[in-house]
């Protein structure tokens, strides 16, 4: 007979460091087949709920995989499984019939006996653990509280290792949504940086470089609210959509307007700032609307940098749709430089963002577009930001750089 401290001394081991190296899917299914032996159960299963649908999902599962495999799914509140979820408490049923069960599967495998328990993450639902048997069998408190321990530990477990895959999806659909490498502008000398927050776990920053078909370049710098792959995924939609109207609209914010447009009918909720630039083909002039975002900086060789005064209108998201949003046109002299920038460059949490601003402006000069990115990012970026930081420089060549002089035949 195996005794409760046999069975504590179990429990420990689903957590152990032998488990630390599997992905989810194998943590998860290593899990339910050491919980079938250690309650001597005939099925195992994890449902975990989805946030977006409120729903829980069959997510792992031990003698019921079809469960899995043909991905049900129940509302809370519905059927053994939602009962759990809605009470956040354990549930027993000791003889199973049709009115207890809504999953035609635990009633095909011949159940007779359920115990689920719900799984929680520092008072947060996370999903539903819930065991079953062949035959009619009681389970006892002692079977709650092992099985419910084990829910617990699982759901700090699983949380844990989602957090860490969910900043690696994250970060690598991010890093792949920024640009590779900047284009080759004749006449223009362009460098990025990119750096995510080390509290908050990736978000929707971004930045984007694009030739028009008319010659004219396109530059935006944007940050999509929230954190983690929800809103990276939701950057990239919005990415992919400004970049769609920059080719049907001339005037910037025009096509800030139609992204407004865009968000407020499929990304509802969503509030999102950006910065959209068009720079001429002769690199003189600079279109650019603002919404809602920090204003860029502009530095002209021997001057000390300004922000750009431009028109900052409401974030994209807000309210209802923006028509009016306007656009601010201003010279790009030869040798000046455009410095563009989310939020996590300058703030900070003991002071006002006007010191962040003032403290970059300071920093900012006229020199090389990549030796100006890494001045910046040593001189003003902390060292463990609290939220990502993208940052964008474009700087028009000066004569010197456009045309250097040609060697005198006299000394060759």
């Amino acid at each position: 007979m195996v005794t409760n401290e046999e069975r504590l001394r179990r429990i420990d081991a689903i957590t152990d460091a032998a488990l630390s190296g599997l992905d989810i899917a194998e943590l998860l299914d290593e899990l339910l087949e050491r919980v079938r032996d250690l309650l001597t159960v005939d099925t195992a299963t994890i449902l975990l709920l989805e946030g977006h649908t409120g729903e829980l999902v069959a997510t792992a599962a031990k003698g019921l995989e079809e469960e899995v495999r043909r991905g049900f799914r129940i509302r809370v509140g519905r059927g053994f499984a939602g009962r759990v979820a809605a009470t956040r408490a354990p549930v027993t049923i000791y003889d199973v019939t049709p009115d207890d069960v809504v999953n035609p599967i635990l009633l095909a495998k011949g159940i007779r006996a359920l115990l689920g328990v719900p799984m929680l993450s520092n008072g947060n639902l996370v999903g539903v653990l819930h065991v079953g048997s062949l035959t009619l069998r009681r389970f006892g408190p002692d079977d709650v509280r092992l099985l419910q321990l084990v829910a617990d530990r699982a759901s700090s477990a699983g949380q844990a290792r989602a957090r860490v895959l969910d900043r690696q999806a994250a970060l690598a659909l991010q890093r792949s949504l920024l640009p590779a490498r900047l284009p080759d502008i004749p006449g223009l000398d362009l460098a990025a940086r990119y750096a995510p927050g080390h509290d908050l776990g990736i978000g929707g920053d971004w930045y984007d470089v694009f030739v028009l078909p008319s010659g004219w370049l396109g530059a935006v710098i944007g940050d999509v609210s929230g954190h983690g792959l929800p809103s990276a995924v939701v950057m990239g939609r919005i990415r992919s959509a400004l970049r769609a109207y920059a080719l049907d609209a001339d005037d910037p914010a025009e096509a800030l307007t139609s992204l407004d447009r865009k968000i407020h009918h499929f990304e509802a909720g969503t509030l999102t700032t950006a910065v959209y630039a068009l720079i001429a083909p002769d690199r003189t002039t600079v279109h650019l609307s603002c919404a809602g975002h920090l204003p860029p900086l502009l530095v002209a060789p021997g001057q000390p940098a300004q922000l750009v005064d431009v028109s900052v209108d409401r974030p994209l998201g807000v309210g209802g749709p923006v028509t009016g949003r306007r656009t601010t046109v201003f010279d790009l002299t030869p040798g000046a430089a455009l410095v563009f920038y989310t939020d996590g460059l300058i703030e900070r949490r003991t002071e006002l963002i006007d010191t962040g601003i003032d403290r970059l402006a300071t920093v900012v000069r006229s020199e090389p577009a990549e030796a100006l990115c890494d001045h910046i990012m040593t001189s003003t970026a902390p060292e463990h930001p609290d939220d990502d930081i993208a940052l964008l420089v474009i700087r028009r060549a000066s004569p010197p750089d456009e045309a250097p002089p040609a060697a005198d035949p006299r000394t060759t």
